[in-house]
């Protein structure tokens, strides 16, 4: 089975940075993608950041220049580098990713349990 395991959650002032990891393990074959969603309370899970294996990346616009992922291929290992946070960014954050396992014939959607980033003064 696959496990999605993140870590780098916290609580920091306006204007401070954090940096989330996120971990793909077992009997995976290839990895298309990964990224990063975040939910706030009373709101819809959305998209922050994504990267495909090719390293082509999308972010939300709310975290343009604020926010960089990247990816370690051989890890299996996606980080997102928040940096200017704000009270908004405020959220539980979950990894995702596109993975293949061993012997299987299509891909499927793994989520992480969610960190919590809490943006506060």
């Amino acid at each position: 089975q696959v496990q999605l395991v993140e870590s780098g959650g916290g609580l920091v002032q306006p204007g401070g940075s954090l940096r989330l990891s996120c971990a793909a393990s077992g009997n995976i074959f290839t990895s298309a993608a990964m990224g990063w969603y975040r939910q706030a309370p009373g709101k819809q899970r959305e998209l922050v950041a994504a990267i495909t294996s090719g390293g082509s990346t999308n972010y939300a616009d709310s975290v343009k220049g604020r926010f960089t992922i990247s990816r370690d291929g051989f890890k299996n290992t996606v980080y997102l580098q928040m940096n200017s946070l704000k009270p908004e960014d405020t959220a539980v954050y979950y990894c995702n990713a596109v993975i293949r396992r061993v012997g299987a014939m299509t891909d499927k959607v793994y989520w992480g349990q969610g960190t919590q980033v809490t943006v506060s003064s």
